[in-house]
This record gives structure tokens, sequence and C-alpha cells, in this order.
């Protein structure tokens, strides 16, 4: 299949267009003009049937330099690394793979750059990879793309809890031991509950970063991705619908198990029965960094809505050592001094 190409260029001038989270449009490093989602659609549809390029599979020809680019099969929206210019693969987002909706990116590049200098800026112990500014301007917005969830969760839990009473009766203490049956059940309503639906992302760094807030989704505009990586999904709502119904049912017997005041207690039976299970594709803004120390990767993410950083620092052997062995002369130079003040006797 062909890959179709939208350039995303500036109606005046023809240079590259990138979205701006700060403006909420479309702004024009060049001639300084303002476009909104609506101007760009108008532009879009008059060149629809102007466009007829053919691409490979495994990339595309740059539109603005002729430069040949590969492209992961996954990606859907990337810059030529020549000339900058914006490309999304429009094709690899058509029918069932076209998003229901996105948010847009709020936070811009210089802002993820200085919330990662701001979380790493007393780490004494930093390897300087992690201050070398070559590096950190690597940091990358990438559109990910998530399924999100609604459900309706029948749920009921039974066991046994134990109390147990202490008290004092004459010159002895008593300890009485009760135990008790419970049941509790509910019904609880989920909106929204996220699931990664890449496998090249780590599950565990895109839930750090959560949560997004969902009231300003809106809907899918191929323009929202000029400036930034994309992906489309690579693990079906099928696939991962056992995830979100999992952390449903973590959250609905948390909640049933709230109130029960034992002193210990047994979950003997828990029946969790869906309805209404319903599930969208969306696509969440993220700032990814990927620093490598010492042949180990160390990805750093950023919410590109709420700025919410998540990352792990290595420290650097070398300065730790050299820190406890100034540590060690400073003690040695205090104990030679209180020694020479005190005449050679130490009390």
């Amino acid at each position: 299949m062909d890959n179709h190409i939208i350039d995303q260029k500036c109606p005046s001038c023809r240079a590259p267009l990138k979205y701006s989270p700060k403006t909420k449009g479309w702004d024009c490093e060049y001639c300084n003009s303002h476009f909104t989602l609506k101007d760009l659609q108008k532009v879009r549809e008059k060149k629809k049937k102007k466009q007829n390029q053919s691409f490979s599979t495994s990339g595309y020809t740059c539109k603005n330099c002729g430069a040949n680019i590969l492209a992961e099969e996954n990606t859907t929206a990337t810059t030529c690394i020549y000339c900058r210019s914006t490309a999304i693969l429009e094709n690899r987002l058509e029918n069932e793979l076209t998003p229901n909706a996105i948010i847009p990116f709020e936070k811009t590049k210089e802002e993820a750059i200085a919330a990662f200098q701001k979380t790493g800026i007393r780490k004494w112990f930093l390897p300087k990879e992690f201050t070398d500014k070559k590096n950190i301007n690597e940091i990358q917005g990438i559109y990910i793309p998530f399924w999100l969830f609604d459900l309706c969760l029948n749920a009921k839990i039974s066991g046994k809890g134990i109390r147990i009473h202490s008290f004092i009766s004459g010159e002895y203490q008593y300890t009485k031991k009760e135990t008790y049956h419970f049941e509790r059940e509910g019904i609880f309503p989920f909106y929204d509950i996220p699931v990664d639906g890449s496998k090249h992302f780590d599950d565990a760094l895109m839930n750090s970063i959560e949560p997004f807030d969902y009231k300003n989704l809106v809907a899918f505009d191929f323009s929202y991705l000029s400036g930034f990586l994309a992906e489309k999904y690579d693990l079906k709502k099928e696939e991962v619908k056992k995830i979100a119904l999992n952390r449903a049912e973590n959250t609905a017997s948390s909640e049933l198990e709230k109130n029960l005041s034992y002193s210990s207690k047994t979950i003997e039976n828990k029946t969790m029965i869906p309805e209404n299970l319903e599930g969208e594709y969306v696509l969440l803004p993220v700032w990814l960094l990927n620093i490598k120390y010492q042949e180990k990767i160390y990805p750093f993410a950023m919410n590109g809505q709420t700025g919410k950083m998540i990352g792990n620092f290595p420290l650097q052997k070398s300065k730790v050592l050299l820190f406890f062995l100034l540590i060690g002369i400073l003690l040695s130079f205090l104990i030679i001094l209180i020694f020479l003040s005190t005449g050679g006797y130490v009390l």
C-alpha cells in the first residue's frame, strides 16, 4: 500500500508549518501567519484532488527536498531529517486505524526540557550525559496510541472477618476473638480507563504519567500531528480490554473492602460482571527522552498535557567515590586539628 503524505506547509509562504501548544493553532515561523484548524481543513480539501504521488511502504519521499526517508511500519507522523519538513502518513491512519479523538499538546518542547533539567538539577552524582544540552535537546513530542474503555461493573465480594478485643478484669487480661461472615456488593461505572495500545512503549512508564484530562479530547484531525511524531496502535482493542477490566476490578474490590473494619479478613468469593464494555482509539501527547549511559537506556516521559515528568536517574560511581573520599579527607583533617589543639591528647 502506498503512503499518502500530508506535508503541512504554510498556505501563505509554503514554509514547514507546526502545531503550537501555546497558541492552540498553527504558527508559521517564517511569515508569522497564524491558522486555525478550519483554515487548514479548507486548504487540504483543495489539495486532495491535485495530489498524485506514490511512496514505498517502508518510507516516503519528502515533498520539500526530495530526500528518501525510511519510516517504521507503525510511524504515522515524522519529520524529514534533512529539511525538517513535517510528513504525515495519512493512509496509515485510515478506516479502523483512524483515531476517534486526540488531546493536542499543551506543553512545549522548551517546557519539557525545563522540567527535565529541574528534576535533575540537585542530583550531585548525575553523569554528564544527563546534563549535556545536545542529549537533552533530543527530547521528542510523540502522540502515543491509547484505548479508552468505558464499562459498568457489577461487583460482589464475600468472606470471613475476625475482630479481636482485649480487656482486663481483675488481675487478668482477656482476649476475645469473634468471627463474622460479610458480603458487600455495588455497581461501579467507569469512564476513560486508559490502556497503552503500542508494544513499543513501556506500560509502567505510560501508566506513571497519568492522569490525562479527557475533557480536553477533541475530534481527530491530521493537522494536530504536524511538528510531532505519532504512532498507530499495534495492540487491538480485544487484546488489551482485559487490562482495563483488571484495573476496574481492582478498584471496585478496593472500594468494597474499604469499610470492612476487621482485625483481619479473608476474601473467599469475588464476582465481577462487566456490562456495556466500550473502547475508543485516541492519541495522547507525551514528551519522550532516552539517554544512554553505560550501555543502558534511561527513558524519561512527560505528560504533554499536564507536565508530569517521570524517569530514573543513574549515579555516576566515580562521583560517589570522590564524594566519600573528600568526606574522609575532611574528617581526617578535623581529627588532626583536634589532636593538635589539645596538645596531643584526645579526650
